[in-house]
């Protein structure tokens, strides 16, 4: 078959798969949000590019889809190939694939490129093209820009809008818990990209966690990696992707979930934030003891106890060799962490240290019940969330300061 010759997307065909391809005081922030003009962010901008692209998720039509994703006109300047960019930088890697700073040398554009090697397995094939083509209908000033894409056999290429302050999950980890009222903007920002998402495009992210959300020195806050999002037929879905220590509990027992179990990872995503450390990093200890001395370079385990319940003396007792939490120290196995998400009471934001609207918003975030957990349009009625769109913070005088 042909591929018709677009730009941003000349020449990108998959090849054919194979048949067989098979201490006692809470954190407080370390930088405190310098104040800024009043303004609310940038509205909703509710635009479905193309009439929208169904995905076709057979293999032997992948080729005919990635070539009929145009570039939309304001990228149309951006005619990608392998040797008109320049490697600044390595920004990391993961299962996805690994993800470097380069420079369009034609036209000096600053961009992150994502380099995804082809899998012959028509699952990963078919991850790979909803990724493309989610990040190519999206318009929303939440969400990450798709500069477009490109083959370099045996990879596709996907170049996206780089944002310089990289990810929450590493802002924190530089600067400690950060202030509570850039925090209520995370809230605002991520809101709004799950709505824009949901509302516009039926789908769902499936893998909100600090690293999946972007800052620039803007300000701006940004929804990135859609690798394992699908489109809703029935608002409901049952497969089991994403990251499972930010997964609710529905997910985990292996049930239905909705858009409502983006509500729960966003709701963990803000007590790490706004602590400093991931919300169960204190649940176990590495010591065989009974008492609940600190590990080493640890966090106090008052943590623990503001974050949730304390467990019974059998749990305490455990040495897990398994998952390395944040908060340094800790280690638990994956299924004391899923066991201690589906069985225990849900986590907290340490009471009379953050405003009660913030309390009040994470506990809604975190409802064990998906029935009584909150949609992402039921949750902009929380006050924390207009509180927050004028709470005063100049993101982009904060984001000068790290």
């Amino acid at each position: 078959m042909s591929i018709r010759t677009k730009r941003n997307w000349k020449g990108l065909q998959l090849p054919a798969a194979t048949p067989n391809g098979s201490n006692d005081e809470q954190p407080i922030p370390t930088r405190l949000a310098p104040l800024g003009p009043r303004q609310r962010p940038q509205p909703l901008r509710d635009s479905h590019a193309n009439g929208g692209l169904t995905p076709e998720l057979s293999t032997s039509s992948l080729t005919s889809t990635l070539a009929s994703l145009d570039a939309r006109p304001r990228f149309k300047d951006y005619d990608l190939k392998n040797d008109e960019f320049t490697v600044l930088e390595e920004l990391g890697q993961g299962n996805g694939g690994s993800v470097m700073r380069v420079q369009h040398v034609p036209t000096g554009k600053i961009m992150a490129k994502k380099i995804v090697l082809i899998d012959a397995k028509p699952e990963e094939r078919r991850k790979l093209l909803r990724e493309l083509q989610i990040m190519h209908d999206c318009d929303s000033p939440y969400i990450i820009t798709s500069y477009g894409a490109y083959l370099a056999e045996p990879n596709i290429c996907i170049c996206m809008e780089f944002m310089d302050k990289k990810s929450f999950d590493g802002i924190y980890k530089r600067i400690g818990a950060i202030d509570i009222n850039v925090v209520g903007k995370v809230a605002v920002a991520v809101l709004e990209g799950l709505r824009y998402l949901y509302d516009v495009h039926r789908i769902i992210h499936r893998d909100i966690k600090p690293s999946n959300i972007l800052c620039n020195s803007d300000g701006d806050i940004k929804l990135c990696d859609f690798g394992v999002s699908g489109e809703l037929v029935n608002s409901l879905a049952n497969t089991f992707v994403g990251t499972s220590i930010y997964m609710s509990p529905e997910r985990i027992q292996g049930g239905e979930y909705s858009v409502k179990s983006d509500i729960w990872s966003l709701g963990i995503t803000l007590l790490e934030l706004s602590v400093g450390q991931f919300p169960f990093s204190g649940s176990f200890s590495d010591s065989d003891d009974d008492d609940d001395t600190p590990a080493p370079h640890s966090h106090s385990h008052s943590h623990r106890d503001s974050l949730q319940p304390p467990l019974n003396s059998r749990a305490r007792r455990r040495r897990s060799k398994g998952v390395s939490l944040h908060g340094g120290g800790m280690t638990m196995s994956i299924i004391e962490l899923m066991h201690q998400i589906v069985n225990e009471p849900s986590p907290k934001l340490p009471k009379g240290k953050f405003p009660r609207e913030a309390e009040e918003f994470v506990d809604a975030c975190l409802e064990k019940d998906p029935d009584a957990r909150k949609t992402p349009a039921q949750l902009f009625d929380y006050a924390w969330i207009p509180t927050s769109r004028t709470n005063g913070v100049d993101m982009k005088a904060w984001a000068a300061t790290f």
